[in-house]
């Protein structure tokens, strides 16, 4: 099965040509967490001990935190989760992340950022697999 953990640049393109003038895009993350962190791309920033796919995903979020309020955007939700109440019975995620960004620009801007960039290493490291589905408000619909 294949797992997803980054963009490719065809949804990359995508993602941009849909959301480009929109407004602010809402980004729901589904995380699968490795059992034990996986550094090997990202030996710089490898923890002196073992840990897990959760902590590596802690240190990521820790480093994320500052370059994605620079960029004006923000976390609504970051819960635990495990299975669906509607949906298949297959897929199971450890946990949901909800990230509100201004624009599409601003968004990519902070994840071109190159202090971003420097420990992007602790998501990778952590995931076992991953979906990201970005979203805009529908219009004249909530107060």
């Amino acid at each position: 099965m294949r797992k997803h953990i980054d963009a490719t640049p065809e949804t990359g393109k995508d993602f941009y040509l849909n959301f480009h003038d929109k407004g602010k895009i809402v980004m729901l993350n589904l995380l699968k967490f490795r059992q034990i962190a996986d550094y090997s791309d990202s030996e710089h920033i490898k923890p002196e001990k073992e840990i897990t796919g959760e902590e590596a995903y802690k240190l990521y979020i820790e480093n994320t935190f500052p370059e994605l309020e620079k960029a004006g955007g923000r976390i609504i939700y970051y819960g635990k989760s495990k299975n669906f109440l509607i949906g298949p019975e297959s897929e199971k995620w450890d946990a949901i992340l909800v990230v509100e960004h201004l624009s599409v620009e601003k968004f990519m801007a902070f994840a071109q950022n190159k202090d971003y960039l420097k420990t992007i290493g602790h998501r990778t490291a952590a995931l076992e697999d991953s979906r990201l589905l970005p979203s805009t408000e529908i219009e004249n619909y909530t107060n």
